[in-house]
């Protein structure tokens, strides 16, 4: 069991510390003649069994949002198995959304020296580093994560780093970034929320009206994103777009802080 923090908002300026759930690669025991076999159940060890129902159990609690109860769970799964790097990671994850960094950063650098190649980790562990603006570290970070051939999570690295790039000041590097996680899953709101930002921002207003308008043309358009549809058509001119937009932004989001922006006409804030 792996757990990530992801990128939850559309921002580019704030991402909440979501859990996400992935299944870790299945491991391995010896076996007679170099071959190997699947580890499975009857393979667990006692401690590791216990350790890992505590954890189980911690991560639904961390995502209820009992997050001192969850603590309490991976403290007992730590003591059953100490060398049980999975509940170093989802500690690290439960101290971030405590604001504790240092005892975030060291369980993640635990998780790591347990298991080096777990790119899930190196994400989180970026994503803090990030947070911290501590971006020559992050980068690493993620690219150690990204250039695991295993992992399956690259396009939420990806991302990550573009939206700590473009905190880094690094634009250039946040376009490729972002246009690469985009390569990835398209289909993904946040992704193509964040490069159209970003384009928006440059002044290559028809770039990024093509990736917003993907998005408010299907179900997952929210208030942000019909924000900024409107914001870029307004540039652009186009003020039958900006009305139709701003229809929808006040019918389905009229409570608002963009609906407020909009009927102030603050297209530039």
């Amino acid at each position: 069991m792996k757990f990530v923090a992801n990128a939850a908002c559309m921002s580019v300026c704030w991402i909440a510390v979501l859990l996400a759930g992935c299944a870790g690669n299945q491991g391995v025991s010896s076996a007679t003649n170099g071959r190997t076999d699947i580890v499975t159940a009857s393979d667990e060890p006692d401690n590791r069994r216990r350790a890992r129902i505590r954890l189980e159990l911690a991560s639904g609690y961390f995502e209820q949002g009992q997050t001192n109860v969850a603590l309490d769970e991976l403290k007992q799964a730590l003591v059953a198995d100490p060398s049980f790097g999975d509940a170093y990671n989802l500690r690290g994850l439960v101290y971030m959304r405590l604001n504790d960094i240092p005892l975030a950063e060291d369980s993640f650098r635990r998780a790591l020296s347990l298991n080096p190649r777990d790119a899930d980790v190196a994400h989180n562990y970026g994503w803090l580093l990030c947070q911290q603006s501590r971006y020559s570290e992050a980068s690493q970070f993620f690219s150690q994560a990204i250039a695991n051939p295993t992992y399956g999570g690259q396009a939420k690295t990806l991302m990550a780093q573009g939206v700590c790039q473009v905190r880094a000041g690094q634009r250039s590097e946040a376009e490729q970034s972002l246009t690469r996680a985009y390569q990835l899953d398209a289909g993904n709101p946040v992704i193509g929320y964040n490069l159209a930002s970003l384009l928006y921002d440059r002044g290559e207003l028809t770039r990024a009206q093509f990736y917003i308008r993907r998005i408010n043309n299907s179900e997952l358009a929210n208030a942000e994103t019909l924000w900024l549809g409107i914001r870029i058509e307004n540039r652009i001119g186009n003020r039958e777009a900006v009305s139709q937009l701003g229809d929808q932004l006040k019918k389905r989001y009229g409570q608002s802080r963009e609906a407020t922006a909009y009927d102030r006409g603050a297209f530039n804030e």
